[in-house]
């Protein structure tokens, strides 16, 4: 983990950066969907406007990654939308923008914390797993791109 990284929550200046980090993850690997479409040009109205929350990873003052925790219920939030910049892989952002949506649901009093992913996906999902994120069974519907569904309980 690198302490040169820091967490921050959304301001509206970020919202450019929530769009693109996203946007070059999943057109590196996969067609933009309507959902993604919506979710990345309407954060506050999207994530925010629900009780959801949106962070942002800092590094020598530049914005170099992202994540959204969407309000499912009072008691369930789900982690999507995490993108880190390419060149800035490696410096453990990923983790304390997982970490940063653990830590937030917890403190508001939810059970458990959800995400959607694909097993191409493979380094995400090694840090699912290792932050104690296990395999459910993953509906149809949600995403196209979808193949995995894992949740981690907070109680």
């Amino acid at each position: 983990m690198n302490t040169k990284v820091e967490i921050i929550k959304y301001r509206p200046e970020y919202a450019k950066y929530f769009e693109r980090f996203n946007r070059e993850w999943i057109e590196e690997h996969y067609p933009l969907e309507p959902l993604d479409i919506y979710l990345l040009q309407n954060p506050e109205e999207a994530i925010l406007k629900d009780g959801g929350e949106i962070f942002f990873a800092r590094h020598e003052g530049q914005i170099i990654g992202t994540v959204a925790m969407k309000k499912k219920t009072d008691d369930e939030y789900e982690l999507s939308k995490m993108g880190v910049t390419r060149s800035a892989r490696g410096l453990g952002a990923g983790r304390l923008l997982c970490e940063a949506v653990i830590e937030e649901a917890r403190s508001r009093g939810a059970r458990k914390v959800f995400l959607y992913s694909n097993t191409l996906q493979e380094v995400a999902i090694m840090l699912y797993r290792k932050l104690g994120f296990v395999e459910i069974p993953v509906e149809k519907g949600v995403y196209e791109r979808a193949n995995i569904k894992m949740e981690l309980g907070l109680i």
